[in-house]
């Protein structure tokens, strides 16, 4: 069946970087177009970085762009994401999608909290 498992979450000081893992299975990752949305408490979902298949196009939210990199691995199923400088707003459940065409796959997140 298919799984997303994300790994990497906790809580980290201002400043300080994590590094997110995502490992796919159960369908076909290279075809897929990998995100990483996050949720805040009281906040609305937000995209916050995406890759196509090959990672020839990347996009990010404005809020994290020069701080988080997103990538992936399509030979280990995996997408990463890489945060820096981190924020108490970036706080957050962070989760991974994969999307192609009408079809659409979720993780079931992993906490991110940013506090001294």
């Amino acid at each position: 069946q298919v799984q997303l498992v994300e790994s990497g979450g906790g809580l980290v000081q201002p400043g300080g970087s994590l590094r997110l893992s995502c490992a796919a299975s159960g369908f076909t990752f290279s075809s897929y177009v990998m995100s990483w949305y996050r949720q805040g408490p009281g906040k609305e979902r937000e995209l916050v970085a995406s890759i196509v298949n090959t990672g020839g196009s990347i996009n990010y939210a404005d809020s994290v762009k020069g701080r988080f990199t997103i990538s992936r691995d399509n030979a280990k199923n995996t997408v990463y994401l890489q945060m820096t400088s981190l924020r108490p707003s970036d706080t957050a459940v962070y989760s991974c999608t994969a999307t192609r065409f009408w079809v659409e796959y979720w993780g079931q997140g992993t906490q991110v909290t940013v506090s001294s």
